[in-house]
């Protein structure tokens, strides 16, 4: 019997979707997380903008494409919000929100074998697998409720693993991937709930010899005990500081709780210690209420910043949370913005792209194309490599390619 896993969202989505997927492994199916036929398809949804509810939604018309016959079970924070939205689909037979998505493993083997033992901790199954890069939750859950935000309504308040069960994990996979990422939906504020942080976390990760990544972090992390930290554990110079805004005005309504010219002391201060760091972030487009003015002030402090990368998205108003009630900005002009920043987004990355030319960088094939081995450095730079295979590899950045920069093996 075929299973198929598929996640939309975040990487905590991802992560949790790794562990669905080996479950149903270990149980002895053929199983997959791309889209093609299956019998049955575990849907992992999104709900961090109106756009991705909307995929989540059509996700359940594309796989019935694939066999108009199969049985669907839905999960994530798409189904936390509007679980009504997945139970009108045709061949949904189970859908759940974000809370141990385990059950989704429990309920296909109580379909298919009644009976079927129900007790299984959340993360007791670990997610072995032959991929390059592999995903490890450390966190799930917020408690910072920025006012545009829906997800700590969905996801909870934030809940921390122990170290040791983390480190378990790293240890095994360290055997099993090339590079490992922590993730969570506020990793910044790992272990406040538990009496430590993520640095002790990383800490305790040094000793384990495997390439680490973060997933996104607040700038109110970053100190020189935490970047001596990241150095120590083999974890990579790039830092997903996310923004949002370039306006302190349009941060104060976000409830986001740094200043402009906080944020950028934490950049110097990784810069400082991480010449070549990748700086990525995040920024709304036409938050309710911003003027033209503070847009431009977004504009002008990312070019200050000199990100490498930016995730651009236009405002989507959520209901139920403190923004949906504040006067909105046209979508047009929201639209508009977005597309203004992705030509600053756009012009960054040439930028980015040149300062790395020439450096000597340790790369992360994970797939091939047209002859060439494809992946990340260390600072987050697409890489294209020549006749390359999968694994870390130590090459030299020559000059700008495709969507990235070229490099030539050592």
């Amino acid at each position: 019997m075929k299973i198929v896993v598929f996640s939309l969202g975040c990487k905590v989505n991802q992560y949790e979707s790794q562990v669905l997927a080996m479950k149903f492994f270990n149980a002895g199916f053929d199983v997959s997380e791309q889209l093609e036929f299956a019998d049955i398809y575990v849907i992992n949804t999104c709900s961090v903008t109106g756009e991705a509810d909307k995929k989540s939604r059509q996700a359940v018309s594309r796989v019935r494409k694939f066999n108009p016959e199969a049985k669907i079970y839905i999960c994530g924070c798409s189904s936390q919000n509007s679980s009504e939205a997945f139970y009108k689909k045709e061949n949904v037979v189970f859908v759940m929100g974000t809370n141990n998505k385990n059950q989704i493993f429990n309920q296909v083997m109580s379909d298919i074998n009644s009976g079927f033992s129900k007790d299984f901790d959340s993360y007791s199954e670990l997610p072995l697998s032959e991929k390059s890069r592999i995903y490890v939750k450390i966190q799930d859950g917020c408690n910072r409720f920025c006012s545009y935000c829906i997800v700590p309504y969905l996801r909870g308040r934030s809940r921390s693993r122990t170290i040791d069960s983390i480190k378990q994990e790293v240890e095994i996979l360290a055997t099993k991937a090339d590079e490992i990422v922590l993730t969570g939906v506020d990793i910044s504020a790992y272990g406040l709930d538990i009496g430590t942080n993520l640095t002790e976390l990383l800490n305790q990760l040094s000793d384990i010899a495997v390439r680490k990544r973060l997933g996104s972090l607040e700038c109110g992390i970053v100190d020189e005990s935490f970047l001596e930290a990241v150095a120590k554990a083999n974890v990579c110079e790039h830092f997903h500081l996310s923004l949002q805004s370039g306006s302190d005005a349009v941060l104060k309504k976000m409830n986001r709780h740094y200043t402009t010219a906080e944020y950028k002391e934490k950049v110097d201060l990784i810069k400082k210690v991480f010449p070549c760091a990748g700086i990525t972030t995040d920024i709304i487009a036409g938050f309710p209420g911003e003027t033209q003015m503070q847009h431009l002030e977004t504009v002008e402090f990312a070019y200050n910043i000199g990100f490498s990368d930016i995730h651009v998205f236009p405002y989507s108003q959520r209901k139920g949370t403190v923004a949906a009630n504040m006067k909105q900005i046209p979508v047009s002009e929201r639209v508009g913005r977005a597309n203004e920043l992705i030509k600053v987004k756009n012009n960054l990355i040439e930028k980015f792209i040149e300062k790395n030319f020439g450096r000597q960088e340790e790369v992360l094939i994970e797939e091939t194309i047209d002859g060439y081995g494809v992946g990340h450095t260390r600072n987050f730079l697409k890489a294209y490599i020549p006749n390359a295979t999968k694994g870390l590899l130590s090459v030299t950045l020559k000059n700008k390619f495709n969507d990235g920069i070229k490099g030539e093996l050592l």
